[in-house]
């Protein structure tokens, strides 16, 4: 949302910036984050027999579920298995990396716009194998995602892992260390410079509940602790709310929520860059407030109680890793990612309502795409030709 307002108000536009909370304060603020320009490819949902017992039995760390939750989501979860077998995936997937291809330079644009380069560093993501078998599969798809993407990488051998690691207690295989993507010190701050930089430049914030808003003979409008809110035009942007909102327009899309978590950890070992534990599901990342431990997906309702399963086996694979220190926080932060069954975020105009656009269902990638999202919206609202084709992220995509 944030950078959607930034966007249109570069573009020469009154905007209106609706949240409940002060920007940078909901999904981004908890990410690894990494705006990941090495994941071309959307993540896809385990089809082997291994993987989907282990999500099935809780053996793993990447995947946890509340049953009622899961129960809910089987609908969309069976078309996100469905969208994820290979050919579909692989068609996926040209789509996607057509837009997270501009990831960094659209977000250099604002990182310049907002005086905020202090925060972040562009020395790539790590991926931490224990086992030569899974170092020797994930270097022959970084092989392949390099010959067809273009992305480039360096495979690192037990050795270097351990000279570019010092502070690690065990031994690993190696690594895959994908060098074009950046890393922010506090994502949410990062939000917040944006959102600085939107209101230099004339934007206006209200706190308030945007789910509220709807159609007028005009356009939309928002009933606010100060006032009135109108407008010709409105972007939908509420992340994993904005079912809920589409829901009361009469929009049915096969949209559902992941929860994940985080925790930081002080006095401890470091590592130098964000680094995935890839054998095991979870990340550690450098920040601010301290080494960020971060969690795979949980399917549960965004407001059900927390359970932190994940983060607690996290914990104790990361301490087996390095020294971890101490927890900065009594208690764990969750947050809700919004995604779509076909991986792909929701783009452009809404199917039925004159004036309403839509800008969502980002997945794990919403922080890494938030600026050329924005950008990819702004050229369909204002008329512009799009920088990308803008179709294969259209809502009509769905039949509505």
């Amino acid at each position: 949302g944030t950078c959607t307002a930034l966007e249109l108000s570069l573009r020469g536009h009154a905007v209106t910036l609706v949240d409940r909370r002060p920007p940078g304060q909901e999904t981004s603020f908890g990410n690894a984050g990494v705006i990941q320009r090495e994941a071309v490819e959307p993540y896809a949902f385990p089809r082997d027999a291994r993987s989907l017992l282990s999500a099935a039995l809780g053996r793993g760390l990447e995947v946890h579920y509340h049953p009622r939750a899961l129960l809910a989501a089987l609908p969309q979860l069976w078309r996100y298995w469905r969208h994820s077998a290979p050919a579909r995936h692989q068609a996926i997937a040209r789509d996607y990396a057509a837009l997270i291809a501009h990831a960094t330079t659209e977000h250099a644009r604002y990182i310049a716009l907002a005086g905020a380069d202090g925060l972040v560093r562009r020395d790539g993501l790590r991926l931490v194998f224990r086992t030569p078998r899974a170092l020797d599969e994930a270097v022959r798809d970084a092989e392949r995602v390099q010959r067809e993407h273009g992305v480039r990488f360096v495979a690192m051998d037990a050795d270097a892992l351990a000279a570019a690691e010092p502070d690690f207690r065990t031994r690993l295989a190696g690594a895959v260390h994908w060098l074009p993507s950046w890393s922010v010190d506090d994502p949410g701050e990062l939000v917040e410079r944006y959102a600085q930089a939107f209101l230099q430049r004339g934007g206006r914030f209200v706190q308030a509940d945007a789910t509220a808003a709807r159609p007028t003979a005009h356009g939309w409008a928002l009933e606010t602790d100060q006032g009135r809110l109108e407008g010709e035009q409105a972007v939908v942007a509420l992340g994993p709310w904005s079912d809920r909102f589409l829901r009361a327009l009469g929009y049915r899309l096969p949209l559902f929520v992941k929860r994940g978590y985080h925790r930081h950890y002080c006095g401890g070992g470091r590592v130098t860059m964000p680094t995935l534990d890839a054998e095991r599901g979870y990340v550690l990342a450098p920040q601010r407030r301290g080494l960020r431990l971060t969690t795979g997906a949980e399917i549960a309702g965004i407001d059900a109680p927390l359970t932190p399963r994940q983060l607690t086996g996290a914990e104790a694979q990361a301490r087996g890793l390095l020294e971890l220190g101490e927890a900065v926080e009594s208690e764990p932060w969750v947050g809700s990612r919004p995604c779509s069954a076909d991986m792909k975020p929701v783009i452009g105009p809404a199917p039925r309502h004159p004036g309403l656009w839509f800008n969502f269902a980002h997945g794990h990638q919403g922080f890494t795409l938030g600026p050329a999202s924005a950008r990819l919206l702004a050229d369909l609202m204002t008329g512009e030709p799009p920088f990308i084709d803008a179709a294969p992220f259209s809502a009509r995509r769905f039949g509505g």
